[in-house]
This record gives structure tokens, C-alpha cells and sequence, in this order.
């Protein structure tokens, strides 16, 4: 080996010894959809970094390929579901989620007895799940100030909103011609996201005749039957490069179904947007947006095509919408270190410090009537009551004792 490569690798190894991770192991166990995009993101910067990452996930897995060539090393663990059984369940409980009132009594329940019953079980110990998941020592959380609102927070939080965002690529060349085609109009980017398929004929028809209406041109991402009233306009994909989209300066507005990845590429990208939540988190997203002013918000199960068409209108030609969603984009793009370095920053920092005990709150030892303050309370209770049980005797003896000194004055 020449001394150029024994000196390069000398160099690469040094490199490697210095970071600020020191060369670190994770170990990562993700769960599938868009958290693993997220955290893959994370996981690939780590590796460049230096780092062994390992994934463990299961044989049932939609999204993570552990056959693709990848410096990540995956480890795959037997279930009793299979892919399909994994999707089919997934589908059915999206059926249930989209098409249910959103305040209902089922979408706000979460069977925490049973998780606190399988932790146990895991574990060989009485545990709770909130026990467990309060043991972290970093939360990143995968928001900004941009989309957040001003709150105090504990010193182990950190907003790391729009780590995968990244500047737009050039288009496929059949998709930049249908965009280019729009002229000054622009286009419409839709998407409800990679895991919706549940559409049903009548709501896809009602959608379809509202794009059918605008003068852009729609790119829509879309699996099913194609709706009978589906506008020479508007082009169905089964996959759209939805970053490069909204990156594209031809693009006038995004219909989203509020996920928090399309939300900040949105944000990213200065889109302002029509939202359709459907589940989980997405009301609570869109919400967000339409305080911010970069969003308008519709029903899924209720919209009409007049409603649909009228949001459009108003996002794309009120310029207010517009405006607030560039202020948003230049927030994000305005912080000191970008989402992604400081994702890993915070990684590396409690791998160096193993850990980060110095910035977990106290509050996760106290037991739950030390954490409400209840012996607090009954200590105080103890000495007002007793205060009172003193004064109330005081008086009484005092009482007993004045009548019958005042009878023996009488008596004289």
C-alpha cells in the first residue's frame, strides 16, 4: 500500500477517533411510516459520522428493507404477523380512523393498562409505560418554533422540525413538461399521504370536480379507481416527488392531509396549504397552520366540491396565505445550525456524557403523590386543622371558665 492511502487511512481513522461522538454504537428500534423517514435521516448522517448503527426491526416491516445495500446493519426479529397481515391491520384501523368523528370517545382512548401490563411482563417487574418512556434523557422533537407555540419547556427537549427537508431537485422530464405546460398559472400539488388508499369513489369524484375547476394544473397522488368527473388538468401518480414539487417555483398550493413531514416541507419550500386531516396528529397540525395563516382547513367527510374549490381560491389568490407561509419558510431556514446537526449534536452529546442526567427533570423519580403535591397539601391540611382543633379547645375552655367565675361574682 502506498504511503498516499496508509496516510489517508491514517487520517480517516483519527478523524473517526476525534469526532464528537467518539465512534459511538446505536442502537436504533423505529417504528414504520414516517417516523422511520425521520429517523433514518438521523441514522445516515450517524454513519457518515462514523458510527455503528444498528436497526432493529421485524419481519413484518412496510418501509425498512434490510436487503437494500446500506452501511446500517439491520436486525430482524420473528412475529406472528406477517407483511400482509401488518398492512391489512394498518388499512383496517385507517378504515375506522378516517371515516370517525375526530372528538369521538374511541379516537381519544389509549389502553394504557394494557401497555403498562406488557411492559411488566417484558421487563419481569412491575412497570408502567410512562416509567419507561420517562427514563430518556434527550426528547428531540421533530418541530420548530415555526409551527409551535411559545410555552416554557423542560432543558431536555430539543426542536429538530424539518431535518429531512432538503433544497428541491430537477423533476422527471415527463412531469417537468406537464408543469411547465402550466404557464403562469402554476400547479397544484395532492397528497394524503403514502399510507391512505381507502378513498372511496364518491369522495374521490367530489375532489376530482373541484381540481377540475382551477385554472392550474394538478398533480395528485392518487390510488384507486380513476374518478368519472377527473378534469383534463389534472394528472394521477401513484408516486410523486413531493419535496421536489413543492420546491418548484411553479407551485401555487399543497392539499395535504396535515402529516408533520409534508407540513414542514411545505414550510420549508414557502407552500401555503389547503389541509384534510383524516387521523392521529393531523387535526392538531392543521390547526397549527391556520393560526399561522398559512392554511385552511376541511372536512374530509363533509366537503363538498364548492368547499374544495373555494379553499383553493382562497389560498392561492388571497396573497396573505402566501406571505405567512414565506415568513414560516424563512423562520425555518433562519437558526444557527440546521435541524439535522443538531439532531445529531444532541445523540453525540449523550453518548460522550453517557447520558444526560444533569438535564432530566426530577420529576420522573417522584412518586404520583409526591409529583401533585398531595403531601404537600396534606402537611398543610394536618396544620390548619390542628391550628383550629387548638383555637376551637382554647376557646371552649375559656368559655367553661368565664360563666362560672362570673356566677360567683353575682352570688356575692
Amino acid at each position: 500500500m502506498s504511503v498516499k492511502w496508509l496516510s489517508l487511512l491514517l487520517l480517516l481513522q483519527l478523524n473517526c477517533y476525534f469526532s464528537s461522538g467518539s465512534c459511538g454504537k446505536v442502537l436504533v428500534w423505529p417504528v414504520e411510516y414516517s417516523h422511520w423517514i425521520n429517523v433514518k435521516t438521523i441514522l445516515d448522517e450517524l454513519v457518515t459520522r462514523g458510527h455503528e448503527v444498528t436497526v432493529l426491526t421485524s419481519q413484518a416491516s412496510v418501509l425498512i428493507d434490510p436487503s437494500k445495500p446500506s452501511a446500517i446493519k439491520f436486525e430482524i426479529f420473528p412475529t406472528l404477523l406477517t407483511k400482509d397481515d401488518f398492512e391489512n391491520t394498518i388499512k383496517h384501523m385507517l378504515d375506522n380512523w378516517t371515516y370517525m368523528v375526530k372528538d369521538s370517545f374511541w379516537f381519544q382512548t389509549f389502553n394504557e393498562k394494557k401497555w403498562n401490563q406488557f411492559y411488566s411482563e417484558v421487563l419481569g417487574r412491575p412497570t408502567t409505560l410512562l416509567e419507561t418512556v420517562g427514563k430518556a434523557d434527550m426528547w428531540l422533537i421533530r418541530t420548530f418554533w415555526d409551527f409551535e407555540f411559545p410555552r416554557p419547556l423542560l432543558p431536555n427537549f430539543e426542536f429538530v422540525g424539518g431535518l429531512h427537508c432538503k433544497p428541491a431537485k430537477p423533476l422527471p422530464k415527463e412531469m417537468e413538461e406537464f408543469v411547465q405546460s402550466s404557464g403562469e398559472d402554476g400547479i397544484v400539488v395532492f397528497t394524503l399521504g403514502s399510507i391512505v388508499t381507502n378513498i372511496t369513489e364518491e369522495r374521490a369524484n367530489v375532489i376530482a370536480s373541484a381540481l377540475a375547476q382551477i385554472p392550474q394544473k394538478v398533480l395528485w397522488r392518487y390510488h384507486g379507481k380513476k374518478p368519472d368527473t377527473l378534469g383534463p388538468n389534472t394528472r394521477l401518480y401513484k408516486w410523486i416527488p413531493q419535496n421536489d414539487l413543492l420546491g418548484h417555483p411553479k407551485t401555487k398550493a399543497f392539499i395535504t392531509h396535515g402529516g408533520t413531514n409534508g407540513i414542514y416541507e411545505a414550510i420549508y419550500h414557502g407552500i401555503p396549504m389547503v389541509g384534510i386531516p383524516l387521523f392521529a396528529d393531523q387535526p392538531d397540525n392543521i390547526a397549527h397552520m391556520m393560526a399561522k395563516g398559512a392554511a385552511v382547513r376541511l372536512d374530509f367527510n363533509k366537503m363538498s366540491t364548492t368547499d374544495l374549490l373555494n379553499a383553493l381560491k382562497q389560498v392561492i389568490n388571497n396573497p396573505s396565505y402566501k406571505q405567512n407561509a414565506m415568513r414560516l419558510s424563512t423562520i425555518q431556514h433562519d437558526q444557527p445550525m440546521k435541524p439535522l446537526d443538531r439532531a445529531v449534536f444532541w445523540i453525540e452529546f449523550v453518548m460522550r456524557h453517557k447520558g444526560a442526567k444533569h438535564l432530566r427533570p426530577a420529576a420522573h423519580d417522584l412518586t404520583w403523590y409526591q409529583y401533585h403535591s398531595l403531601d404537600v397539601t396534606g402537611f398543610l391540611l394536618a396544620c390548619v386543622a390542628t391550628a383550629v382543633f387548638v383555637i376551637t379547645k382554647c376557646c371552649l375552655f375559656c368559655c367553661q371558665k368565664f360563666p362560672k367565675a362570673g356566677k360567683k361574682n353575682k352570688r356575692e
